[in-house]
């Protein structure tokens, strides 16, 4: 049973295997993620805080790409999803960011939700083809791979990293603080 916190959160596991453990946290980000970006309109997600760009709907967009690209193209070399596949990345690598402020927040939530509820599924086809040891199929340069267990971790941090910036522009955007 998963206990849920004030905010609607999945608590991770206090005692539990290292699988649960590491999905445990990996949601209670996304969750906390979920809940800084939750009931704002276009102007809320549009917001920047001092001399930053970075806005909690281009936040939206650049995680679904992160979740994306990780989970689906790197771990199983699936082919990308069309909005990835059609933009010309070397004229906008920062196009997620930018583009976001075209998209409605309906847009911007939907197309987030939608992309991690398809990156639970491959991480689930993941864990039964190898388990944690699994390595991606893409490779770096140098021939090597990163193994499912590291890129749970790196997802982590990645929301956790971005839950940082989330607390600041909420703030400012209404004044809603909170872990």
């Amino acid at each position: 049973m998963t206990d849920i916190d004030e905010q609607g959160r999945p608590e991770p596991p206090f005692a539990a295997g290292e699988v649960e453990t590491l999905l445990g946290f990996l949601d209670f980000q996304r969750a906390t993620f979920e809940w800084k970006c939750s009931g704002l309109d276009a102007a809320g997600l549009a917001k920047t805080v001092g001399a930053s760009t970075m806005t909690l709907g281009g936040m939206l967009k650049h995680l679904a790409w992160v979740e994306e690209c990780w989970f689906s193209q790197r771990l199983h070399l699936n082919e990308w999803q069309p909005l990835w596949r059609d933009v010309d990345w070397q004229a906008e690598p920062d196009w997620e960011w930018t583009s976001a402020a075209d998209d409605s927040p309906e847009q911007l939530r939907t197309l987030w939700r939608e992309t991690v509820a398809r990156c639970r599924v491959l991480v689930d086809q993941a864990l039964a083809d190898g388990g944690l040891d699994r390595l991606t199929r893409w490779t770096f340069p140098d021939g090597r791979a990163v193994s499912l267990r590291w890129l749970l971790c790196h997802m982590i941090e990645e929301y956790a990293r971005h839950n940082g910036h989330a607390d600041l522009i909420r703030e400012a955007v209404d004044g809603q603080t909170g872990e």
